[in-house]
């Protein structure tokens, strides 16, 4: 069952709900046959058991009570945050058993569990999410490398301001009365990601293709560093209405140069690039450990700003 993004229900409405953190991690279903065997399988239905070898033992945990269980494989950085790209080293290893035990020691991951779909030889899937969640939390799966993190139910702008305060990924609220519904994208699930916003310089652009042909596909921005270098922070390709591509594009054609001026040149095939004097905000979820933008999406162009005023601090390797 997938959320679908949105907003926060109605005050009014506010009690019906329960609210949980938001993960950036890998889904995984997980299968206890009771026979003191695991299973994995990722969205896409693929197995992906071997990947995670730290998570065997919690075949033993129920016994020989069967269970289906929901939930998120994280990898943790030093502050106990979600690190997706921490993770990234981690996935793919199914067919690599051995590679795989040697990540673990390097990289654990840490399985959070949210749902139950079967226990003990129930199905519980018409079940409604309050009385899974209550089914879940009697098993008390709180291990070395599993956990099953609490729901709040009500409080929900307090609980999407906590996830921002402590520079978590969002919220998803899950109606109390909800059933699982399995490959839907539901609104019964509503899912809230807090994005940062900062200002960036444009430094190129990517042709857009098909009834984009002209115009910007993407942008290519980066940010003035310590040293007064213009570093690359990513790509952006969202968020823009046809009227601003097309204003954009104007601005981009009249600042054309054959020059890049990031500083190192971005292994960015097909960029145009542009005299750096165009300063826009972009709103992104978080930043790569070398300081790239995941998810940007363009939010205006701030021409009351100069590109001088837009240094920033910037993280690991870009600094």
């Amino acid at each position: 069952m997938l959320a679908t993004p949105g907003r926060l229900p109605p005050a009014a409405q506010d009690t019906r709900w329960a609210y949980e953190t938001k993960q950036d991690g890998q889904r995984a279903v997980v299968y206890l046959p009771g026979d003191g065997s695991l299973l994995l399988r990722a969205r896409s239905g693929a197995e992906i058991t071997a990947a995670y070898p730290e998570l065997r033992p919690l075949a033993g945990i129920l016994g020989r009570v069967p269970a289906i269980l929901d939930g998120e494989v994280l990898a943790l950085d030093e502050h106990g945050r979600a690190d997706f790209q921490l993770l990234q080293s981690r996935m793919g290893l199914a067919h690599s058993p051995a590679r795989a035990a040697r990540m673990a020691a390097r990289v654990p991951v840490r399985l959070v569990l949210f749902d139950v779909l079967l226990l003990e030889g129930d199905p519980l899937l018409r079940v409604a999410y309050a009385e899974r969640r209550a089914r879940l939390e009697s098993l008390a799966l709180d291990g070395p490398y599993w956990s099953t993190p609490a729901a709040v139910v009500g409080h929900g702008a307090e609980a999407l301001r906590a996830t921002r305060e402590h520079g978590l990924e969002g919220v998803v609220c899950k109606r109390l009365d909800s059933v699982y519904e399995p490959g839907v994208r539901s609104r019964a699930w509503i899912k809230i990601r807090n994005m940062r916003t900062e200002d960036v310089i444009v430094g190129g652009w990517l042709p857009g293709r098909g009834r984009l042909g002209g115009l910007p596909g993407a942008v290519l921005v980066g940010q003035r560093a310590a040293d007064g270098r213009l570093r690359y922070v990513g790509g952006v390709g969202t968020g823009w209405s046809e009227t601003e591509r097309t204003e954009l594009a104007a601005l981009l054609r009249a600042a054309g140069t054959d020059r890049c001026p990031f500083d190192p040149v971005p292994p960015v095939a097909g960029a145009r690039w542009v005299l750096p004097r165009l300063v826009g905000e972009v709103g992104y979820s978080t930043r790569t450990r070398a300081g790239l933008l995941r998810q940007p999406s363009w939010h205006r162009l701030r021409p009351d700003l100069a590109p001088e005023e837009s240094a920033a601090e910037l993280p690991g390797d870009l600094a």
